[in-house]
């Protein structure tokens, strides 16, 4: 099975985490866990002035600082994974890495911000629901 495990360094990603390592058998042995980081594209604008190389390597070092403390817990429970990071709009880039990839099952934490905080704010996990065409596992 092909999973993709989607963080951004939150509590949730945590737990989310926690979860597939204390059920391992959700996978299966054969199991192909992709861990995807999306930072937020910086506006046109900024990216400018600031220049696309400058830009590139903020978002490395700041996709960096969420992908090691999790690949090192990955590497402590022998679990086999594949990490990268884009930079995007988080629901869209977890959306198209899933149909790229080929996934079976998309895990990701949820901040759950209840009815009126979806309805202010959005949310990833809504729209990652709703525009993926596989199963998607939220843990809160």
């Amino acid at each position: 099975m092909r999973v993709l495990l989607a963080v951004d360094g939150s509590k949730f990603t945590k737990k989310a985490l926690a979860f597939l390592v204390t059920h391992e058998t959700l996978m299966g042995p054969d199991a192909e866990l992709i861990v995807l980081n999306v930072q937020m594209a910086v506006s046109p604008r900024a990216k400018a002035m600031l220049g696309a190389a400058t830009v590139r390597a903020w978002h490395k070092e700041e996709a960096e600082k969420v992908l090691h403390p999790i690949e090192r817990f990955l590497k402590q429970h022998g679990v086999h994974y594949r990490a990268s990071w884009v930079a995007g709009t988080p629901a869209t880039q977890i959306v198209q890495a899933a149909k790229r990839e080929k996934v079976h099952m998309v895990v990701m934490g949820t901040h759950g911000l209840g009815l009126f905080g979806r309805a202010l704010l959005g949310s990833v996990a809504q729209r990652v629901v709703a525009d993926v065409d596989v199963p998607v596992l939220l843990v809160q």
